[in-house]
Formats: C-alpha cells, structure tokens, sequence
C-alpha cells in the first residue's frame, strides 16, 4: 500500500496532513476497489460451483470492465447485460471487456430499471442457465470484506483522523465503516446528482453485513460538479491541475471529485490542525477513453494514456 503526501497549499495553512492511499497501484490490471468488491464474491462464485459470472452495467462501466478482467484472470466466464441499445463500433470500455471474453447483451432501459426486482431478474437469467450474479457496481454484502481490508492495512502504517472515498453505490464507503467499526471518521463524496438516497443505502449494507448502523461518518452531496459522467470544465480543469502538481491521474467519475471535495472542506476548516486526512484513490482510469470519446470537442486538454 501506498501512501502519498500531497503538498496542497490550502491543507498547509490549515495545518492538516492530506495522504492520498494508492489503492489505484494495487493490482496491475484491477486497480482499486473494484478488486476489493469482488474479491470474496469470486470466491462464493467459486465454492458454490459457478463457472459463470453475470452483471449489469451502463457502456462506459468501470464494474463492467473489471468484471471481464477478473474471468479472464480467475477463469470464469462473463456475460454483461449492458443499459442500452448496441452502438457500433464498440466504445473503449465494451471494446476491451469483449476482448477480456466478456459476452455483451443490451437491455432496453425499462427492463433494465425492472433487473432489481426478484420476478423480472429470474426472467433474465433464464437463457444463461445458472451464473453468479453480480449487482451494478458490485455492491453487495461480500463485497464489503474486501474494502474494510483497506482499513486494517491503512492502520498499519499510518494514524489518522478521517478517510474519505467517492461513492457511486455506497458499497466502498459501506465496506470502510465495517472496518473502522465506528472509530475515526469516515467521508463519502456522492458522484450522483442526488445522491441522497445513498445514506439509507449504506445503512442497510452494515446492517446486512456485520448487523450494525454506524454514527461516523458523513456523505457529502453537493460535489458532483455536474453530475454523474458529466462533463465539466471546472471538474476537468481541477484535474488537470492537481496531475500537474502531484503526477497523479484523478479520474472525472469519482476521484477527481473526491480531492475537489476534500481541499474545499478543508478550506473551509472542518478538521483540526495537526490531523491527517486519509483520501482513497479507487482507480477508474479506464473511463477515460470514454470520456473523451463522448466530450473531446468541449475541451482542449485530455491526459495522455497508456
């Protein structure tokens, strides 16, 4: 695990030691949490003898592409059911989760909608006999394991007051309360435009997983900069200017809001001086291509990948 200072002006005057945990270095090809997520769940996949995994997933999906990655590495079989007619050609995300073996079905966004309910579900896996099933985002109770992981190798190096991660579904943010287990503070940056409705989310995730609501933590809604996928120039300049400063890649999605969110709460004076501040970077890099496919002539700067 690594642990990188960022020398920010806002957080020196503060007096407020800001660490950025690599988590996006920790696997090669399934950089951040999105191993986390499935890490116990191929395992379950595994024992309950399934050769196949099946999620769902918008075009451009992080989860999507990590779930294609993970059967190639770990020898299972992948079906995406993607939100969505079929585009041709394939978008960068789709492109490489076929070339992974992923096998791609699109769902009208009615039926999709319709996927959380148990009768609508039972009704589409009927043609691919008996897979795991993976939600969108991956986000279920065994996922949580695997990101409270993050937390026991976190203390391990370092103290600190608070940790802070985006949220999409809730289920890293759900995964890290578990494994502070109500000590320090936890923050959540909802990369939704209403991203309200991921408190109870979250709630109902500890609940299921360890049985218990926790008091300490906070999700923060009023940074999405847009909204989810969205472009924004501020966002976009934002992370350009923190690659420059730090060599880091933020990614538009999730992280990028993240550090905004974090150096605005410390301007604002919400931590006492002398405390560290742990953000989570979760990877998501992979959604760059897609987003400067879909958004290229609205701005003149894009980072260099690959």
């Amino acid at each position: 695990m690594l642990l990188q200072e960022l020398h920010e002006p806002i957080a020196e005057q503060h007096g407020v030691q800001l660490l950025l945990l690599r988590d996006d270095l920790a696997h090669p090809e399934l950089p951040g949490n999105k191993w986390r997520k499935l890490k116990y769940n191929l395992r379950a996949a595994r024992a309950q003898g399934h050769d196949t995994l099946l999620t769902f997933g918008g075009a451009f999906s992080n989860h999507i592409a990590a779930v294609a990655t993970a059967g190639r590495l770990q020898g299972f079989q992948t079906i995406g059911l993607i939100r969505g007619e079929a585009t041709l050609p394939l978008n960068p995300t789709l492109t490489q989760a076929t070339a992974d073996g992923m096998h791609l079905h699109y769902l009208d966004r009615t039926t999709y909608r319709g996927a959380r309910e148990p009768e609508v579900l039972q009704e589409l896996l009927r043609p691919y006999g008996n897979p795991y099933v993976l939600p969108e985002g991956g986000t279920n109770a065994l996922a949580l394991p695997g990101c409270a992981e993050l937390i026991t190798e976190l203390t391990a190096q370092t103290d600190f007051a608070a940790v802070a991660v985006a949220c999409g579904t809730g289920g890293t943010l759900a995964g890290l309360l578990t494994g502070l287990g109500g000590q320090r503070a936890a923050i959540g940056v909802s990369a939704l435009k209403n991203g309200g409705f991921l408190r109870d989310e979250i709630h109902q995730l500890t609940q299921a997983a360890v049985g218990q609501r926790y008091a300490n933590w906070e999700l923060l809604t009023d940074y999405h900069l847009g909204g989810y996928a969205q472009f924004s120039a501020e966002l976009l300049g934002f992370i350009q200017g923190f690659q420059a400063r730090h060599g880091v890649l933020l990614d538009p999605l999730y992280t990028g809001k993240l550090l905004y969110a974090l150096l605005d709460q410390i301007r604002q004076g919400r931590f006492a001086r002398g405390s560290t501040v742990v953000a989570v970077h979760t990877g998501g890099q992979q959604g760059w291509a897609g987003f400067r496919q879909r958004f290229s002539p609205r701005s003149s700067w894009w980072p260099a990948l690959g």
